[in-house]
């Protein structure tokens, strides 16, 4: 295992973050652009809601990213201590999400969230130390 402070370490666990957002975003894009899937379900049936779902090419993007997400957690976790490497990862998605969902997605963040994530990234550097 790597020391928690290794640049190698910080890679690794950035790398699943970074496509956690990338996965996440484009998946709330898609889903955006696909719109609501009650009402599609009620026009096409279960089929045209699937088919809807999977021709959009953002989402199949997110879950691609998603995939490769899952991939390079196993490779981190072979890297990191797993005590490390989920609170890491899990705050550094919420971070870039929140940043992502104003930039890409036009979301209000408001204030509250902007300070819960402050405290999760002063958590996140405890357990560095």
């Amino acid at each position: 295992m790597l020391p928690p402070g290794s640049p190698r370490a910080w890679a690794a666990i950035t790398s699943v973050a970074a496509l956690a957002i990338a996965g996440e975003v484009l998946i709330a894009a898609g889903m955006r652009r696909v719109g609501d899937l009650d009402i599609i379900r009620a026009r096409a049936g279960m089929p045209g809601a699937i088919r809807a779902v999977l021709s959009d090419q953002f989402f199949l993007t997110g879950a691609l990213a998603m995939a490769l997400n899952f991939f390079a957690m196993l490779y981190t976790l072979s890297l990191v201590d797993l005590s490390l490497a989920a609170p890491a990862t899990a705050s550094l998605t919420y971070i870039g999400n929140a940043i992502a969902a104003r930039l890409f997605l036009r979301e209000n963040v408001d204030r509250r969230r902007w300070l819960a994530t402050i405290f999760v990234c002063v958590g996140v550097f405890l357990l560095t130390k």
